[in-house]
């Protein structure tokens, strides 16, 4: 059995979405028992020239299901507004990624590896192998938004750990 790009990217996102999803759900008890507001925490930045932490969670999820779409050959959905303002706002955006991608299946994506997408960056468009783009440009992009999101979380002070940034393995 080969392991396809289907392999390489949907299980993955799925993974660590819903590991990110359990991260929020001990941020908001954490927020909770601190007497947090969680707007102040939605708003967090690890340092002001980052993103803040909202944006991290929404830039991650937006990854997942871009590139899903990319190497299905499908259309890639309209960018949602970046309206969350809440960790249950964020839930819900993760739980409808994890919905979107998972009405994916392996025959739909497996074989992009022969294909090309187009992708703008800095305003001019970057053409990539579909395994380049998923090695070198989402999968890295998607990792380091859902890491940093993590780490604003944990510098906050919300008791998270390895274990839960790597999720069920």
């Amino acid at each position: 059995m080969s392991f396809g790009m289907y392999a390489a990217s949907v299980p993955v996102y799925q993974r660590q979405l819903t590991a990110i999803s359990k991260v929020l759900d001990k941020a908001q008890a954490w927020a909770t028992a601190k007497k947090v507001d969680e707007a102040v925490l939605v708003g967090t930045r690890m340092i002001p020239d980052m993103l803040p932490f909202s944006r991290q969670i929404q830039i991650a999820c937006r990854f997942a299901e871009e590139s899903t779409a990319r190497l299905a050959g499908a259309e890639v959905p309209k960018a949602p507004e970046n309206a969350e303002k809440n960790l249950t706002e964020l839930k819900a955006r993760i739980a409808a990624v994890l919905a979107y991608i998972g009405g994916f299946k392996a025959e739909q994506v497996d074989g992009s590896d022969a294909k090309e997408t187009t992708i703008t960056v800095g305003g001019n468009p970057l053409t990539l192998k579909c395994p380049q783009y998923l090695e070198h440009f989402a999968m890295p992009n998607f990792y380091f938004h859902c890491t940093t999101a993590y780490a604003i979380l944990r510098q906050a002070g919300v008791e998270v750990g390895k274990r839960d940034f790597i999720g069920g393995l």
